[in-house]
């Protein structure tokens, strides 16, 4: 069995998330996600003081992980210094690294979101792109986005971005020389091999 909490360890933000958690609840009740979600940060926390291996591996197979929001308000009232959200995002990462976010529904749309978001950002130097975020496939986004997709290029350059034009503002076309140092820092640092592995759900 792979040795998850070691993975875990090697990551600084796990180190410094989990201090010593006295099971108070102030994060769960703070948290916006757990208004929401059956999510409860606490109980992260208490499964990670245990050090159990098959508990963690668990964790890292379940939707649990996938619910927080990152807002890090956990960090701000948390009276031992602790950061759950800062905990989550290294369990997030040992789960795509190992493939166990493939057994949950909420992890497996990490591959919608590599093949999007690190797509976009591979081919055009945007996470978000505005040509690319079809309505039909954002129905949640209503009908106001219907209307700024329709007439997107007015609403950027009046707002004042530069819809597919050459030099600054939002939505710009990016340069050739940006664009060939983009993918350089995303491949030499793992980005690009990351993001096409995610994307084939490996």
């Amino acid at each position: 069995m792979t040795d998850y909490l070691k993975l875990l360890d090697s990551d600084l933000r796990f180190r410094e998330g989990l201090n010593a958690c006295m099971n108070c609840g102030i994060c769960t009740a703070i948290c916006p996600a757990a208004a929401i979600f059956d999510y409860d940060p606490r109980k992260i926390c208490l499964i990670m003081q245990k050090r159990d291996n098959a508990l963690t591996e668990q964790l890292l197979a379940s939707d649990t992980i996938w619910f927080c929001g990152q807002c890090l308000g956990c960090r701000t009232r948390c009276p031992r210094n602790n950061t759950v959200g800062y905990i989550i995002q290294s369990l997030r990462r040992v789960s795509l690294e190992t493939g166990l976010y493939l057994r949950s529904d909420q992890g497996r749309k990490q591959i919608d979101l590599a093949r999007n978001i690190g797509g976009n950002l591979m081919k055009k130097g945007y996470c978000v792109d505005m040509d690319l975020v079809v309505p039909e496939m954002h129905p949640e986004q209503g009908p106001v986005w219907e209307w700024v997709y329709e007439n997107r290029q007015a609403v950027c350059n009046r707002c004042g971005g530069n819809y597919h034009g050459s030099g600054p503002g939002a939505q710009r076309t990016i340069d050739p020389q940006s664009m060939s140092e983009l993918q350089a820092i995303l491949r030499t640092t793992g980005g690009e091999a990351f993001i096409n592995k995610l994307s084939k759900g490996e």
